[in-house]
């Protein structure tokens, strides 16, 4: 598989990463079987850029994804995993539904603090049971998560969190930092407190919603930083298309949004390519993005989305799209 570098930390990325999402139970369960042969399966297909995070199962993706790397060469694979969030036993208390089918026994607790971000880098690597993580992103900061909340964390989150993680990048301990979020303006902030290497970006980039995350690709292209695109399908609606009850950034698609997608989807046609391969081929096309995170929990779906990378996409496509007005 094509690598790509990150950044200007010396890492080379594989076009296509893998999301440790699913693999958390994700809104269904995985079964452990499952998980492994979805591992196996993107390993064998040439996979060597994985991410997880504390979130994904309270902590059961990190579980997972770390007994099968644990087979494999330590230089062989990129992994990264996110801090913000701790862990803590729930000890009689209620947990708090995130999504997530039969997670293991944890609460969720936000904290950007700098003692928050050491202590979720050295939990991160007791449950991945490895000494070492690459990457690492810190997760869901911005007001899309926190709403009016936001500005008491981001202060925290800048002043203390990303001190912590600067630090931890000068003592080598992980090679590159960012941020993992589903907006651009928090990029953007950030980069005014910390030279970052990355971002993990979802849902911003993409074939049907792409046009927020124009300044954040050029200022990432001034500084020599890396995108890493998640969320090519916008939750939905670009891999099933845009019939009734499609989904759109988690939510149910509005009019204008399927008209949209349908107008995306007739022009891809005419060419013969499916919207799913198109929405999976867009963001690669960009200079600044390094790899496109698909996050898939069995062989299945996995299978399929690499069937469309392997698809040509004829460059007419691209500019019939930028003809109507959609690129």
């Amino acid at each position: 598989m094509q690598t790509r570098p990150l950044g200007r930390t010396g890492l080379d990325v594989t076009a296509i990463s893998f999301g440790g999402g699913g693999i958390g139970n994700l809104f269904k369960p995985a079964t452990r079987d499952d998980a492994e042969a979805t591992l196996h399966g993107s390993w064998d297909a040439g996979i060597r850029f994985f991410d997880t995070a504390p979130r994904y199962g309270h902590g059961l993706s990190e579980r997972r994804l770390g007994d099968f790397l644990r087979q494999k060469p330590r230089d062989s694979y990129v992994l990264s995993t996110k801090v913000g969030r701790l862990l803590t036993p729930l000890r009689g208390r209620t947990m708090t539904d995130y999504g997530f089918t039969d997670p293991l026994p944890f609460e969720q607790e936000y904290d950007y603090s700098y003692d928050g971000v050491m202590r979720s880098f050295e939990d991160s690597l007791q449950r991945l049971g490895l000494d070492q993580i690459d990457v690492l992103y810190m997760h869901d900061i911005g007001t899309d998560t926190h709403g009016d909340a936001n500005a008491h964390w981001q202060p925290i989150a800048f002043d203390g969190g990303l001190k912590a993680m600067v630090e931890l990048r000068e003592q080598g301990l992980v090679k590159a930092i960012g941020l993992g979020v589903n907006e651009v303006q928090v990029c953007l902030d950030a980069f005014e407190h910390a030279d970052l290497d990355c971002f993990l970006l979802a849902g911003r980039y993409s074939l049907l919603d792409h046009d927020s995350a124009a300044p954040l690709l050029e200022a990432c292209r001034h500084r020599g930083a890396s995108l890493v695109v998640g969320g090519v399908f916008n939750s939905g609606i670009l891999a099933t298309g845009p019939k009734p009850g499609a989904m759109f950034n988690y939510a149910p698609a509005s009019d204008e949004v399927i008209a949209k997608a349908q107008h995306i989807e007739r022009v891809c046609a005419a060419h013969g390519v499916p919207l799913a391969t198109a929405a999976l081929h867009f963001p690669l096309r960009h200079e600044a993005v390094a790899s496109v995170l698909l996050g898939v929990s069995n062989t299945r779906n996995l299978e399929r989305n690499l069937a469309s990378l392997d698809t040509d996409v004829p460059d007419a496509l691209w500019s019939d799209l930028k003809a109507e007005g959609l690129l």
